[in-house]
């Protein structure tokens, strides 16, 4: 009898992890769509530049920011209006949590400026966490569901719309000549440093640069609004970049981390490498 209960248990719970797995697989099939639709949208507003980057499109920018964008080879070549780029990547939730495997891509338009991220979270064998960050018309949204069904957070407001238009001016990185749009005014501070401040949408942000003796960026930083037990404060977000490939004759950043510089310390909690980049005419998956 004891045996026939258990059987009988375990073909339930088989039963029922079949059927989770099943509708997660369904849900999240409805989260790429919708997601797809986003991207679409933000393409449908793209004009793509005639104009070639000239030396006198340089003129007037802090020197070492004409070293980044010489460096990264836009000189010469169309400006950059539309981008897509895969990523591999891992995340943790805590400095004592585990490193969790990611796959994502991204979105760009640089003209009217925005980006659409998705990801895919696998957190457990057979669980996995949908997410979708948005900057778009100068404000932002974070969409993160669990199993693609569970809507777990829908962050939007004021805070948001900040941290996203930084998180845009920092990826700046991989399509050089958005540092020429009219949004971002640059300030120098000395050889190696300079400010960026983007303005849009009633929406203000600055950021530091650095750049190594190369040319290349090499690190962003600024402070962020970030969620911390529930509450938006202020921090120092940092995002240093390494390992520059050539992608369609772009020299870009492709490897990099994500840092929360707390007053109990560092969290270093997001890792990416970039795997693919496509310019100005990038498919939708």
């Amino acid at each position: 009898m004891i045996k026939r209960i258990a059987l009988k248990t375990g073909i339930v719970l088989v039963v029922l992890l079949l059927t989770l797995v099943a509708a997660s697989g369904i849900a999240h099939l409805f989260f790429q769509q919708h997601v797809k639709q986003e991207v679409e949208s933000l393409f449908h507003q793209v004009q793509h530049y005639d104009e070639l980057v000239t030396q006198e499109h340089l003129e007037g920018l802090p020197k070492n920011v004409q070293a980044w964008l010489e460096y990264s080879g836009i000189v010469g070549r169309e400006k950059i209006s539309a981008v897509r780029l895969k990523q591999t990547a891992s995340m943790r939730l805590g400095k004592d949590q585990s490193w969790l495997p990611v796959e994502a891509e991204q979105y760009f338009a640089s003209e009217k400026p925005g980006f659409i991220w998705r990801a895919r979270v696998q957190a457990a064998p057979f669980i996995h966490i949908a997410a979708r960050d948005k900057y778009d018309h100068g404000h932002g949204n974070m969409l993160i569901k669990p199993l693609s069904l569970i809507t777990l957070s829908d962050a939007k407001g004021a805070e948001i719309d900040q941290g996203t238009m930084l998180r845009y001016l920092a990826e700046t990185m991989w399509f050089p000549s958005a540092a020429l749009e009219d949004y971002i005014v640059w300030e120098t501070i000395d050889d190696t440093h300079a400010k960026a401040t983007m303005t849009y949408e009633d929406v203000q942000a600055s950021g530091i640069f650095t750049f190594n003796s190369d040319g290349a960026a090499v690190k962003f930083e600024a402070e962020r609004y970030g969620e911390f037990n529930g509450a938006f404060r202020l921090h120092t977000w940092a995002v240093p970049v390494s390992d520059y490939r050539s992608f369609d004759g772009m020299m870009v950043p492709t490897k990099g981390e994500v840092t929360w510089k707390l007053p109990e310390g560092d969290f270093n909690w997001f890792r990416f490498e970039v795997i693919e980049m496509e310019y100005n005419q990038p498919a939708p998956y």
